[in-house]
């Protein structure tokens, strides 16, 4: 099973990038890994709703003027590299 999954959502408000990760106890500090990216303008854990996902998800919130896809494309590099980190300290 893959550590997470990252969707772009087109709302009509604002787009936003929602995670899912496989384990949720991991929420808060994939929240603070991402806090390091100056596109961001905010990120909440948030109770998915949806059927067939996770209980949770991490909804992130871009800047205006920001390109949603390379942001996914960093964030998904980012998290990708986080979890090879962490699987090779244990």
């Amino acid at each position: 099973m893959l550590p997470f999954r990252s969707e772009i959502r087109n709302s009509p408000t604002q787009p936003t990038i929602k995670i899912f990760l496989s384990d949720e106890s991991l929420d808060e500090r994939i929240k603070k890994h991402l806090e390091h990216f100056n596109d961001i303008e905010s990120i909440e854990i948030r109770e998915s709703v949806e059927q067939n996902r996770s209980d949770e998800n991490i909804t992130v919130f871009l800047k205006d003027d920001v390109d949603i896809n390379k942001m996914k494309q960093s964030i998904d590099s980012s998290l990708w590299w986080y979890f090879e980190e962490d699987l090779v300290d244990e």
